[in-house]
């Protein structure tokens, strides 16, 4: 691995802190305000309908400007969006619209996040060769996961009463924050400048693609003949099913970690988000170890995600802080385990068979969606005053079935062209594999 490498985990690893501290900030914000419960996750819906409608342009804005540069500009932009979130008791509003506010900002930052992916991921394919590629995507996928527990603990840990407390008390921070709120937002923009500083020096790669179209409507017919070209190759079409799936449930479960702690535990939310730190730091274990698995091996742990699914319905079961832990740890660990190999053959095949800009925002499309609808469905079931452990439970179950799908789908693919992983890494630039 390379220092251009190291910089760019830096760089992902301090806006990634940065994302998932305001979201905690954010939902914090939302209890103060009184707002109820499905607000929360339809914040995070707003925050994931950003990927989804930018997905046919900001794959080709990845592919115009060296990526570092983009990174630059696009934290630059979940910046402002952190400022528009400090500001929000700044204009005199009302109650609903200072939560309108809240939810604009946040979206600001979904915007930002939406540009940024292509190319933070792109940058790696870039960088790295394909065999390096399963190490890589390791890394960047374990350093991601420990960014979301240092940045959901950061969260808990700002918005708790001692800290908050404390840091009233800091002369600096006293005079531009009026409130813990925004003495925790404040603290959560400091670090997306030290973001920014990182972006900044992540090296040129050198990299170029042919001039990118720039006509909104030639874009999305562009960007959906992308999308049918991964999803017809049938190496493609699996690794991007379980990356959509995991993306999806991860997104929910975090929501679900959250009422879970307050519903049966009767966890605050700075307690609630240590359990969300837990679950991510197995995570990371699980990507480390993932490390190890060849790229032509990568689909050998698609059995994982079901045991995954079985595990979360022991959920309900555990009260105890030892088990609690021990089981969100297990649960993290499965899961990290069987994505990154998956994450790793997703973008060996979108880099053959598109570039790196493309392929990454056709992943990142799909799995939004996902995202939209599973956080959609989870909003209605809290609205419907569904008990936690039964949303749980439907939850586990649905993830277990659809892997036990992928699998069998891996199966045909498989009996219809045998030799289909030794060809993992063999193909020519643009060659589907049908």
């Amino acid at each position: 691995m390379n220092k251009g490498f190291y910089m760019v985990m830096a760089a992902q690893a301090l806006s990634s802190v940065a994302d998932n501290a305001l979201l905690i900030a954010a939902i914090g914000l939302i209890a103060d305000l009184s707002g109820p419960d499905w607000m929360a996750p339809m914040m995070k819906w707003w925050f994931a309908l950003a990927y989804v409608v930018l997905a046919a342009f900001v794959g080709a804005f990845a592919d115009s400007f060296p990526k570092g540069r983009v990174m630059f500009a696009t934290n630059a932009l979940k910046t402002g969006g952190c400022l528009l979130m400090f500001s929000y008791g700044a204009f005199g509003l009302d109650h609903g619209h200072q939560l309108a506010l809240i939810f604009t900002a946040y979206t600001i930052v979904g915007i930002g996040a939406a540009a940024y992916s292509p190319a933070k991921y792109g940058i790696v394919t870039e960088m790295l060769p394909p065999e390096l590629l399963v190490k890589g995507n390791s890394w960047i996928e374990g350093l991601t996961v420990l960014s979301v527990i240092v940045g959901t603990v950061l969260g808990g840990v700002l918005i708790s009463p001692a800290v908050s407390q404390w840091l009233m008390s800091v002369s600096w921070v006293s005079t531009l924050a009026s409130n813990t709120a925004q003495c925790a937002i404040l603290i959560i923009g400091v670090v997306y400048v030290a973001a920014a500083i990182c972006n900044l020096l992540i090296p040129d790669t050198h990299a170029y693609y042919p001039r990118q179209e720039k006509h909104p409507a030639a874009l999305v017919r562009n960007f959906v003949t992308y999308v049918r070209v991964l999803w017809s190759d049938k190496l493609g079409q699996i690794s991007l099913a379980v990356t959509t799936l995991f993306w999806g449930a991860g997104a929910t479960l975090q929501f679900i970690v959250i009422e879970w702690g307050a519903q049966h535990l009767g966890y605050r939310l700075d307690q609630a988000s240590v359990l969300m730190g837990v679950a991510a730091f197995g995570t990371v274990i699980g990507a480390v170890v993932a490390g190890r698995v060849p790229l032509r091996r990568a689909l050998s742990v698609l059995p994982v995600g079901v045991i995954m699914g079985l595990v979360v319905l022991m959920m309900p079961l555990v009260y105890a802080p030892f088990a609690v832990y021990a089981l969100l740890l297990l649960i993290g660990a499965l899961s990290g385990y069987f994505v990154v190999p998956m994450n790793a053959l997703l973008q060996h095949r979108g880099h053959v068979l598109l570039s790196a800009g493309h392929s990454i925002a056709v992943q990142n499309f799909n799995e939004q969606l996902n995202i939209l609808l599973m956080l959609a469905v989870y909003s209605l079931m809290l609205w419907l005053g569904l008990p936690i452990n039964g949303i749980i439970a439907l939850f586990g179950i649905l993830v277990a079935c659809l892997m036990l799908v992928f699998i069998r789908w891996n199966h045909l693919n498989h009996k219809a062209n045998p030799q289909l992983e030794q060809m993992i890494g063999q193909t020519e630039h643009g060659t589907a594999l049908r």
